[in-house]
């Protein structure tokens, strides 16, 4: 990923902030055919490695849990806010017109090696998680167990599991940090008057040092 020095992000526990927040990420994979993406819902286990390990499952009819297990070294990219920035909002538009229009975005990729899982025990653990992570804020959440014990048993027959420790975690957040205090200002108050861009406001102001 290309990284320019005022876009980046360090912090590990800020980048696992962004995958918790947007789990649904884009596992990449290199095998014979060429290269493979598919969108997976990811399960982060923060403490179970230096950077984190990524679990998730894909359908087994999926061929790309094959390349994996064959040793191929994965990418999964985590998709935060973004939002296209018109020159509008620019206080240097209006002082010079030397602007072009841009898109804010913040973003993570991880790298590293999977394991394939197809271990019923870990495939069970694994669906667990993912749906605890997302029906435990329900009024009435759904359990795994709600369903019956053999309808389970033949979904986990379909399912494969991914583990992937990650080894390489970057961070990009481009959020008009390079420009002008100015222009900063402009931007995060031309998203202000979005109400579907707080996210995106928030970033602007938060690292580009705007009151």
């Amino acid at each position: 990923m290309y990284q320019p020095p005022h876009f980046i992000e360090d912090r590990l526990a800020v980048k696992h902030d962004l995958i918790r927040a947007h789990p649904f990420g884009m596992l990449v994979s290199a095998g014979p055919e060429g290269l493979l993406a598919n969108g997976v819902p990811f399960v982060l286990d923060a403490d179970a490695s230096a950077s984190g390990t990524l679990k998730a499952h894909v359908a087994r009819a999926n061929p790309q849990w094959r390349h994996l297990a064959a040793g191929a070294t994965a990418l999964a990219i985590f998709q935060g806010p973004q939002a296209y920035v018109t020159p509008s909002w620019y206080a240097t538009k209006r002082e010079t017109g030397k602007v072009v229009p841009t898109w804010n975005y913040a973003i993570v990729q991880a790298r590293g090696p999977v394991t394939v899982h197809e271990d019923a025990e870990w495939l069970a653990r694994q669906v667990r998680q993912l749906t605890r992570q997302h029906e435990d804020a329900r009024a009435e959440p759904w359990a795994v167990d709600d369903a019956p014990a053999d309808f389970l048993v033949a979904q986990m027959k379909g399912i494969v599991g991914i583990e992937m420790e990650i080894a390489e975690i970057d961070g990009k957040w481009k959020v008009s940090q390079n420009r002008p205090m100015p222009d900063r200002i402009g931007v995060a108050a031309g998203f202000d008057d979005q109400p579907d861009a707080a996210a995106m406001t928030a970033l602007v102001r938060a690292y580009g040092g705007v009151e």
